[in-house]
């Protein structure tokens, strides 16, 4: 009888064990697929895909060599860059609107390859940006090489933000680094980061083009970085950018001249006598840089006035 009961109690055990063991793998189951479906549902809904490079690429009809892997490593890096940065490059795509029109125009007057316009993008994102080492403007002029080629730079006008101007200096270097280097490639590089490094680097290097120079990290960059911005900007639907024309910049194209060859002692005063604001006089003209316009040279300064 004793020996029955044992047996009993060891059998009720093992079913007792069974069960609870059963019941704590179906819990700790099913939190672990309840958990798996919250991770699923709080995931966010991204694409992310790699960028096509079979394909040619070129900056000013100039051919990238694409069966180089170097090449294609470091325009892959700065196509994905430009690619999903989104806010970033969703504001140039809507910023290309509104000033491209003038930049093309100007690139096609001085014979410059239109890619050009790419490099307003790299330099300053099309703003009115100053960078660290002064230079300043849409095109990144510093001071001397800005009054090299023209623009006037003083305590009430800085031309370096007159887009129209800005824009016929920089054709005018450019075309003057294409004569020393000889192709546009090395003559954007030099716009980066000076002809005098440019040509050190290619003599120590015993290098003649661009692709295979070491050069600091930001230039060694500089040219993939152009086709990226070209890439995305001539066909920002293709890496998943949808701007509707109607959602980009509009073209500061509604204005009138006023041209003034003499003091203008407040500028207030002058935008409120021309039918416009403070603010919006400096909009359209952001070169004029201070609150008063002295003109001691008795210059004729061609100003904007907003029609709206």
């Amino acid at each position: 009888m004793q020996k029955a009961v044992q047996i009993y109690t060891l059998i009720l055990a093992s079913f007792l064990t069974i069960i609870f063991f059963a019941s704590y793998y179906s819990v700790n189951g099913s939190q672990k697929d309840a958990n798996a479906e919250n991770e699923k549902s709080n995931s966010l809904p991204q694409d992310i895909r790699p960028v096509d490079l079979d394909r040619p690429f070129d900056f000013a009809g100039e051919q990238l060599p694409m069966n180089n892997f170097d090449v294609r490593e470091r325009l892959d890096g700065e196509l994905l860059i430009n690619t999903y940065l989104h806010s970033t490059t969703l504001l140039h795509i809507k910023s290309a609107y509104k000033y491209f029109p003038v930049i093309e125009k100007i690139l096609a007057e001085n014979d410059m390859p239109d890619d050009f316009k790419y490099m307003a993008v790299a330099e300053s994102s099309l703003r009115n940006a100053i960078s660290p080492a002064g230079a300043k403007g849409i095109w990144q002029f510093v001071t001397n090489t800005g009054e090299y080629y023209g623009l006037e730079i003083n305590e009430e006008v800085d031309e370096r933000y007159h887009i129209e101007k800005a824009t016929e200096a920089a054709c005018k270097y450019l075309k003057d680094y294409k004569k020393q280097f000889g192709n546009w490639t090395l003559s954007a590089a030099a716009y980066n980061m000076g002809g005098p490094r440019l040509k050190r680097d290619m003599e120590a290097q015993r290098a003649d083009n661009y692709y295979d120079l070491n050069l600091n990290d930001e230039t060694s960059r500089y040219i993939f970085r152009l086709v990226a911005i070209k890439e995305v900007l001539k066909n920002p639907s293709l890496f998943g950018f949808n701007v509707d024309e109607s959602e980009g910049y509009s073209p500061m194209s509604d204005f009138k001249i006023v041209e003034v060859n003499g003091p203008i002692a407040s500028l207030g005063d002058f935008a409120i006598e021309n039918g416009t604001t403070y603010r919006m006089l400096k909009v359209y003209n952001p070169w004029l840089i201070s609150s008063k316009l002295t003109n001691k040279a008795k210059k004729t300064y061609q100003i904007k006035i907003p029609l709206r």
